[in-house]
């Protein structure tokens, strides 16, 4: 009768790693890891600042250039930059509407023919800038970091 028991290949044991070995090891390269990307950071992901001030800037000039006006022409913008009278009377809710269009972070300037509102611009600072051209003139808005 032969013995069920036997090896296939005599003379040849085989071996096994315990669980909490392999748990350590893994354990140790998580750490190593972690460690790694605090020490080097991360990649800031191929945006520059002023291309995203850019953006910023566009998006805000779009959602301008195609809201409706409140007393006449054809958008909000054409609306404002129409003449100084218009301009006037429009000023302060052109300046709210930038500043909810626009995240907290940003400072910003919406010039047009006829006069301009937000903040002053600085020289030293990035900034971001999208133009808008309408049947009065050219309006410009400029974005930066606060």
């Amino acid at each position: 009768m032969r013995n069920r028991s036997r090896e296939r290949n005599p003379g040849r044991s085989r071996g096994q790693l315990s669980l909490p070995v392999v748990e350590a090891g893994v354990g140790v390269l998580f750490v190593v890891a972690v460690a790694t990307a605090f020490a080097f950071g991360t990649p800031t992901g191929g945006v520059s600042q002023e291309a995203q001030l850019d953006a910023y800037a566009q998006d805000a000039a779009t959602v301008l250039a195609n809201e409706p006006p409140q007393h006449g022409g054809s958008t909000r913008l054409a609306e404002v930059a129409s003449s100084e009278a218009a301009f006037d009377r429009e000023a302060g809710a052109l300046e709210n509407r930038v500043s909810r269009i626009l995240p907290d972070n940003l400072m910003f300037r919406v010039a047009t023919p006829n006069g301009a509102v937000g903040f002053v611009r600085p020289s030293n600072v990035p900034t971001g800038v999208a133009r808008v051209p309408t049947g009065s003139g050219e309006v410009t808005v400029w974005v930066w970091y606060a």
